[in-house]
């Protein structure tokens, strides 16, 4: 009898301490789980310029009345000032092979909220996504000639507080662009001047900056080809 007391008593203080270990370290294991961050795979071939946390590898571009930049919620934010508003790529920068891949919206205002200052061969070039009161796509200068007048010109409405995908490649003779997977530049360089607006030239050798507007940007990459 005392056998039998004994042993449904060492059961019932394992059956106890089983939920109490249960109740103490579960809620734990799940608080863990639901805030790691698994960290995002980067496609083959493509590196991270922009870590979601800092601006390191930037700097502010000290265009004069430039608004605040910061880094919030995983997002590099162009504050709007009174004319361009952005930041510089403080390494090195490929000059042809090579592509842009970045995630951009407009948080506010009426003109471009990507102004994408790059290298081509042994000048430079912008791509332009909303400038012009707001509807123009296209390369500044070519032939000296803006955006909103030569021959890469391209009208799209984009709406406020949405992100755009917008990819960039620059190779030998041809610069192309896409936003969310749409064609939108495919340029043939050759017998052409690029050049850039004097407003961006402390964008050079790389630089995103937007115009009197706000602007919110991620998932900046960079991809070299051999």
């Amino acid at each position: 009898m005392n056998n039998r007391i004994n042993l449904i008593f060492t059961i019932t203080a394992l059956v106890f301490l089983t939920f109490l270990a249960g109740s103490c370290n579960n809620p734990q294991s799940k608080a863990e789980n639901k805030s790691a961050k698994t960290p995002e795979e980067l496609p083959q071939g493509w590196a991270s310029l922009f870590d979601g946390e800092t601006l390191d590898g930037w700097e502010i571009t000290q265009f004069g009345p430039h608004g605040p930049v910061k880094v919030s919620e995983g997002n590099l934010v162009l504050g709007m000032g009174d004319g361009c508003t952005g930041v510089t790529w403080t390494g090195d920068f490929p000059h042809t092979n090579y592509e842009v891949s970045l995630e951009a919206k407009k948080v506010s205002g009426h003109d471009f909220f990507c102004g994408m200052t790059f290298p081509v061969d042994t000048t430079y070039c912008s791509l332009i996504v909303g400038g012009w009161g707001g509807p123009v796509v296209g390369l500044s200068s070519i032939d000296g000639v803006d955006a909103s007048e030569n021959e890469t010109k391209i009208l799209k409405k984009f709406e406020q507080d949405t992100w755009y995908h917008i990819r960039l490649k620059v190779s030998p003779g041809k610069i192309e662009a896409w936003i969310d997977d749409e064609k939108l530049v495919d340029f043939e360089t050759s017998g052409h001047k690029l050049s850039i607006r004097p407003e961006v030239y402390l964008s050079r050798p790389f630089g995103i900056c937007s115009w009197v507007t706000t602007a919110a940007l991620r998932n900046i990459r960079l991809k070299t080809e051999d």
